[in-house]
């Protein structure tokens, strides 16, 4: 797995004396905006699990806060405010709906630096990080058109925008390549973290016939729902391993350590600048979790197999010849998608039947 470096002990206390971020003996006070619980079980829970490596390395040199369970919208920008008052000097706000709420109170606040997940606007003293959560929907995707025996597979989305988006077209296309009678069922919750409305989105899905279950969402309901009826899914975020080794038989992990290590260290040694990044299998920011025994010798190869082309950039999920659902022309033999078609995705590949919310 590859991992981001550090700035070395040395250039760090070199960088910090030519740019002081801190007066002599104060810590950074660091904040945290999240979605969900810290234990959901998903999302939340693994950004948590990034703020605690934070506290790990940088020990009494940084304090963290976080605030749970924030809705996206007047309630975040509230949140927001309320740790950019208390003094704190970077703030993470992890989740896609917090993007004009982030913005609005960077604005106020030029002094503090601001991170914002999966968002696309960026400023002076705001970031952007997002993961290619789509490469990990095309790993997740083989291996449910190989295990499904209806050849109905399901997918629960939160919302409609193009990360979700991504990951249903990623998943389905990936289990058509190993499983050409394969069909992809959708059910959007509306929601990011609810397990009674995503037990309920599992549980039409299953009563159409579905027995492999993908999700977008943030719990484990899906998966005990899975359980119930004999059904497999995936862990979601985390890798989910109470339900291990079946029905959760694989996992999309977020590892978001790695980069909040180093966005702490910049803002410590004085060189944190703006950016927008977007990591991906390769760079270690996402992970696939165990493949139990559950799957198949040769599934669990073919799989790793598909892994291991994404990280060395030979092989990109999106890779031409492909049409949209409506039987137009999107991308040409050989041609893979561009950054920019994918974050503004808003349509379902050839071949997924379900409707596009409007």
């Amino acid at each position: 797995m590859k991992r981001r470096t550090l700035l070395g002990s040395a250039a760090a206390l070199v960088a910090a004396s030519a740019l002081p971020a801190l007066a002599h003996g104060e810590k950074l006070k660091v904040g945290f905006i999240y979605v969900g619980p810290v234990g959901d079980g998903g999302w939340t829970f693994q950004h948590d699990l990034a703020r605690k490596a934070v506290l790990e390395k940088y020990g009494d040199r940084v304090e963290t806060t976080f605030i749970e369970s924030v809705p996206e919208g007047a309630d975040a920008e509230r949140a927001i405010t309320q740790l950019a008052l208390s003094g704190h000097k970077l703030i993470f706000t992890t989740s896609f709906g917090f993007m004009d709420a982030t913005v609005n109170v960077a604005k106020k606040f030029p002094d503090v630096k601001f991170e914002h997940a999966t968002g696309y606007k960026t400023a002076e003293n705001l970031a952007t990080y997002d993961a290619r959560f789509y490469e990990g929907r095309a790993v997740m995707g083989t291996i449910a058109g190989r295990m499904t025996k209806s050849n109905k597979i399901g997918y629960i989305g939160s919302f409609p925008i193009p990360e979700v988006v991504q990951g249903i077209n990623s998943s389905y296309l990936h289990a058509k390549k190993v499983n050409p009678d394969v069909e992809m069922k959708v059910v959007w919750a509306y929601t990011w973290f609810d397990p009674a409305k995503e037990a309920d989105a599992a549980a039409a899905l299953i009563a159409e016939g579905v027995d492999v279950i993908l999700q977008h969402t943030d719990s484990t309901a899906p998966l005990a729902k899975a359980q119930e009826a004999g059904a497999i899914g995936f862990g979601q975020a985390s890798d989910m391993a109470a339900f291990k080794p079946t029905p959760r038989v694989s996992s999309i992990i977020d590892n978001w350590a790695p980069y909040y290590i180093k966005r702490v260290g910049a803002v410590l040694g004085g060189t944190w600048t703006s950016h927008s990044v977007w990591l991906g299998i390769g760079e270690g920011e996402v992970e696939i979790g165990e493949i139990t025994e559950a799957v198949p010798a040769e599934v669990k190869a073919e799989a790793e197999a598909l892994k291991a082309k994404i990280a060395s950039g030979e092989y990109h999920p999106f890779t031409g010849p492909l049409k949209k659902q409506d039987g137009s022309d999107w991308l040409a033999e050989g041609q893979t998608a561009s950054d920019e078609d994918l974050r503004g995705m808003n349509f379902y590949v050839e071949g997924i039947t379900a409707p596009m919310p409007k």
